[in-house]
């Protein structure tokens, strides 16, 4: 039984069809499926995250890091120090500016990205399978185009 709604709330569309929930709804129904290889791999979605930002650069700063992972910056401190701790990541000063942080990924992460990855390849391509190759390409340029967009209205 549907509840009636608020007059107040008449112009707000059913929140099944409002864009922010629409995209929760979307990513957890896309973690459901890699979460099972992240707990075999005992590592946070975020810290999974933050080592797939690094592995595809050399080193960054922590704020690019932050961005790059969408992980708020005082959270992103206490992932750092739990992936240091794993010596998946390395953290030093940057020689040119004392002030700057650079991270990289360790070796050990290289290779714990490497252990990782058939399974993850797997995983995308179960979801590749059942969305369609260029469906899912379509949707990714359309979430690109909207964060360019509403960026640009900043």
């Amino acid at each position: 039984m549907t509840k009636p709604r608020a007059a107040s709330a008449a112009a707000l569309a059913q929140t099944r069809r409002t864009l922010p929930i629409a995209l929760l709804r979307a990513r957890e129904t896309v973690m459901d499926r890699f979460r099972p290889l992240l707990h075999r791999l005992d590592i946070t979605e975020q810290q999974w995250r933050v080592l797939r930002v690094l592995d595809e650069a050399e080193a960054m700063d922590a704020s690019d890091l932050a961005k790059g992972a969408a992980i708020l910056a005082p959270s992103l401190s206490r992932i750092l120090k739990t992936l240091e701790a794993r010596g998946l990541i390395e953290v030093r000063k940057d020689q040119s500016d004392g002030r700057r942080t650079l991270i990289n990924l360790s070796p050990a992460g290289g290779a714990f990205l490497a252990e990782a990855a058939p399974e993850s390849a797997k995983i995308y391509e179960e979801i590749e399978a059942l969305v369609g190759k260029d469906r899912l390409e379509t949707l990714l340029d359309e979430i690109d185009a909207l964060i360019v967009r509403l960026s640009d209205q900043k």
